[in-house]
């Protein structure tokens, strides 16, 4: 997958993890909420300092992005235990976490050398 297409993804699993705890009936302000909305400001602020095409300063390499990518996926996966809401919402966090990994894996074979 192309950066180009990665930094699509990006601004867009950012959008859905802000709109999820709305949309899924978790916006109470406990941790099964904050955790998506850290994570989206956190992919945003990422984003947009990445080298690559979709970033307004282009700061970090596309490789380090790669890997807090997986951080933040990481962060999701296990949050509704580590964060103990596992019995209130955990799918759209695993899922979400899943899907980040999927999303690295296609990207690292597509990294363009030129951006770091």
């Amino acid at each position: 997958m192309s950066s180009r297409v990665h930094g699509i993804i990006d601004y867009l699993v950012a959008a859905v993890l802000l709109l999820a705890p709305y949309l899924f009936g978790f916006a109470d302000g406990g941790p099964a909420q904050m955790v998506p909305t850290v994570s989206a400001i956190a992919i945003i602020i990422v984003s947009l300092i990445t080298r690559y095409e979709l970033s307004v300063a282009k700061l970090i390499p596309y490789s380090i992005h790669l890997v807090l990518d997986v951080l933040v996926g990481l962060v999701l996966l296990v949050s509704p235990w580590l964060f103990n809401f596992a019995d209130q919402i955990w799918w759209p966090h695993v899922l979400v976490g899943v899907l980040s990994f999927i999303v690295v894996a296609l990207s690292w074979s597509g990294r363009p050398a030129n951006l770091g």
